[in-house]
């Protein structure tokens, strides 16, 4: 298993591009199972999630050749739903989505429940809600969840509780699903819009997509197609976190300052002055950062992909901050590993950490118990004084693609060991 040793407290200059939305990818790739056509991708990122995404379609019997590091075709012409890979399959949440294209393809389809890292293993009784209402019927036996077509025709479909996954989960089923869908109380996040301009391009009549009401009109059949991913938001924002918090000049490009207005604002709120292009975003200063008060919030809120990592940069603001989780209760427990590092703070119940600062952090031996809190587990290594080592890395490499290699490139000092 790798680690990072990081020697901390070095500042940062130059410019750092953002790659492709990983969860923009992970629902591109089954989408490319609705059609048996040429797909090609493009601006993939190069992170362990997608290429376990890319293992589950060859699995499946897809033909899929990689053009160049961030660019793939498929063909999904003899898919048989039955060769799914359950030992990949449980491992990543995203697997949830190769529910509906082979529901299409296949009309039968088993999967294990799906995985990832602590936060990625939630329950999916939303997705056996809608898949039955949509006509599909569900079974499970000890290890797998089974789903049959029994002819799948729109519906309106009310979200009593907004799902990112399950609103595309439902966009696919109702693609080339028998008359009219109405998605109500959507999710709004920018990758929605994305996955619906791909299924659009493939022939799809999708409108609404990014607003809370969407209206799919089934079509008989999609055609093949090419697209370029979006870039990262939350990559995007982690960058900057990651230079406000070691006070360093660095250029974020190639990302769209448009899906991170909310963490933007938050960050002049505490005396951070930037520079905002039309693709990039200049970090000019990041001194005397003041406390603030962050709760989350579904798309355009504050994501809770970047909650952990702007705890830890409030560890380097005046006065004190309440951090409110709202959408995952085990999302702050994290906040244990910095309190390990000399930072002062109280976390009040599973949903509020009450921070002070600024405090000095300090090196310590933790580990990376997901994705975006190893990340933060990585911003307090860069901040902290001496030589901080983090082990589970593995988990930071399946949403950050070589991201010891480009802080690295830019005079930070990261070994993977």
């Amino acid at each position: 298993m790798s680690k990072f040793i990081i020697h901390g407290q070095k500042k940062l200059k130059g410019e750092i591009s953002v790659k492709g939305a990983k969860n923009n990818a992970l629902k591109l790739i089954p989408a490319a199972l609705l059609t048996e056509e040429k797909i090609t991708i493009h601006n993939l990122p190069n992170i362990i999630d997608v290429q376990m995404s890319l293992d589950l379609l060859k699995s499946l019997g897809a033909k899929v050749e990689k053009i160049d590091k961030n660019s793939v075709t498929i063909e999904a012409k003899d898919i048989k739903a039955e060769n799914l890979d359950a030992n990949i399959a449980k491992k990543i949440r995203a697997s949830i989505m190769f529910v509906a294209p082979l529901l299409h393809r296949c009309k039968k389809v088993m999967i294990p429940h799906p995985g990832g890292c602590v936060i990625g293993k939630r329950p999916i009784d939303l997705f056996i809600d809608f898949f039955e209402k949509i006509g599909s019927e569900f079974k499970m036996d000890e290890n797998n969840y089974i789903f049959t077509n029994q002819g799948l025709k729109g519906i309106k479909y009310i979200f009593t509780k907004i799902s990112h996954t399950g609103t595309e989960s439902l966009i696919l089923a109702a693609t080339i699903a028998e008359g009219k869908t109405e998605i109500v109380n959507a999710a709004c996040e920018p990758e929605v819009k994305a996955l619906a301009d791909f299924l659009n391009s493939m022939g799809a009549k999708i409108k609404g997509a990014g607003t809370p009401n969407i209206i799919i009109q089934g079509v008989d059949k999609l055609h093949g197609t090419e697209f370029t991913i979006i870039p990262d938001r939350i990559e995007a924002g982690s960058l900057l976190c990651i230079g406000v918090a070691t006070k360093s000049p660095i250029k974020i490009t190639n990302c769209n300052p448009e899906h991170l207005e909310i963490p933007i604002k938050i960050l002049k709120q505490i005396g951070v002055k930037l520079e905002i292009g039309p693709d990039y975003i200049q970090i000019l200063n990041a001194d005397n950062l003041q406390s603030t008060n962050i709760s989350t919030h579904e798309y355009p809120g504050f994501p809770t992909d970047l909650q952990s990592c702007y705890t830890v940069l409030l560890t380097q603001a005046q006065g004190m901050s309440i951090v409110h989780e709202t959408i995952y209760e085990s999302r702050l427990f994290f906040t244990d590993l910095l309190s390990r590092m000399n930072a002062n703070l109280v976390l009040c119940d599973p949903h509020r950490v009450v921070i002070n600062g600024p405090t000095d952090l300090i090196a310590k031996k933790v580990i990376s118990p997901d994705i975006r809190a190893g990340l933060a587990m990585l911003i307090a290594g860069l901040i902290a004084e001496g030589e901080t080592e983090i082990d589970n890395i593995e988990q930071i490499d399946r949403g950050y693609e070589k991201i010891d290699q480009r802080l690295n490139a830019l005079g930070a000092e990261i070994e993977r060991v």
